[in-house]
């Protein structure tokens, strides 16, 4: 790697010598414009939209465009007097728990390497980042611009992160965060499912960017004079669903299926919030059923009882008043003797 920069990490009264490098590099593949027929190179001259002549680096200025067909000019000499120019200085203003800051604001990364004998120092305040487990907040000059930026650890290397100004961050402005838009807890359950069934540990290396390996194999193909296959096409995502609960069950099916799971749930039918609140209903509505089935045998149970009582009532008193008619037949017979 090649230093882009140099300069000084100010840490109160201590000053670390640094080198920059870039932390990162586009895997992008670039083309030049070529002229169709013959493959030349496309050139574009600069010219004065007044004079229509070619205009060197030399002679070109900065140009402010304060609207109605006027510019301001600037020169090297306006540039000089700014601060910013002879600035090597990246000024540690404070430290902030890392999670205060957010990733939007985040913008190029860059290693900093110690210069010299600067390694003592550079090591020291490393170990205390670690230690406090915050990122410092700092400024510094690149490019002829004053940035905003943190120092953090990463692999035993501090890394620069310039940010953006927060007045460079856009406010979103949609017309449906006016809506009053209602999820229901069955729909949110489910999405809630869904993401439970697609979390995983993030593993960067795992990802690879198609596009730009199937173009390279273009690439190559059409250097080697080989036949270009196209690769197959992948399975086109399905379209909105109308029924939001179906597409988000068959959503939570497919991700299982992909990571080799049973398609009732998790191990061997973890219930997910949905399934648990369906069979918790089916239970109470088993146990309400079989509570008035047995209700009901009971009652059928005890009716002949009740009907037999009935009919032996009428046979114990025609038994009470066969046993009781000779008794009536004697007292007749004493009444009229005595009569």
């Amino acid at each position: 790697m090649r230093a882009i920069w140099k300069g000084a990490v100010s840490f109160g009264l201590v000053s670390i010598a640094v080198r920059l490098y870039s932390a990162t590099e586009e895997k992008d593949i670039r083309f030049h414009q070529v002229h169709r027929e013959d493959g030349g190179r496309i050139k574009y001259k600069r010219t004065c939209s007044i004079d229509g002549e070619e205009v060197s680096y030399d002679d070109i200025a900065k140009g402010y465009d304060i609207g109605g067909g006027e510019m301001v000019i600037l020169t090297d000499e306006d540039f000089a007097d700014l601060p910013l120019t002879t600035s090597r200085a990246i000024d540690v203003l404070e430290f902030v728990p890392a999670e205060q800051v957010d990733p939007i604001l985040y913008n190029k990364a860059y290693f900093l390497e110690p210069d010299g004998a600067a390694t003592k120092p550079y090591v020291l305040l490393r170990d205390a980042l670690l230690d406090s487990e915050r990122v410092a907040i700092v400024k510094v000059a690149l490019r002829q611009r004053e940035q905003l930026a943190t120092l953090r650890v990463r692999e035993g290397v501090l890394l620069l992160n310039t940010m953006l100004w927060p007045d460079e961050v856009r406010r979103p402005d949609f017309g449906f965060l006016d809506e009053d838009l209602k999820v229901r807890p069955p729909e949110l359950a489910m999405a809630s499912s869904l993401i439970d069934s697609m979390t995983g540990e993030f593993e960067p290396d795992v990802f690879t960017d198609d596009y730009r390996a199937a173009l390279q194999e273009v690439i190559d193909a059409k250097v080697e004079g080989r036949e270009v296959v196209q690769p197959e096409e992948v399975e086109e995502a399905p379209a909105a669903a109308v029924d939001l609960m179906a597409a988000l069950k068959a959503s939570v099916e497919r991700a299982r299926s992909a990571r080799g799971e049973p398609a009732g749930g998790r191990g061997a039918g973890a219930p997910t919030p949905i399934s648990s609140a369906r069979s918790a209903q089916k239970k109470a509505a088993e146990k309400k059923t079989a509570g008035t089935a047995a209700k009901k045998t009971a009652e059928k149970k005890a009716a002949p009882k009740k009907t037999a009582a009935k009919k032996a009532a009428p046979k114990k008193t025609a038994a009470a008043e066969k046993k009781a008619a000779p008794k009536k037949a004697a007292a007749k017979k004493t009444s009229r003797k005595t009569a």
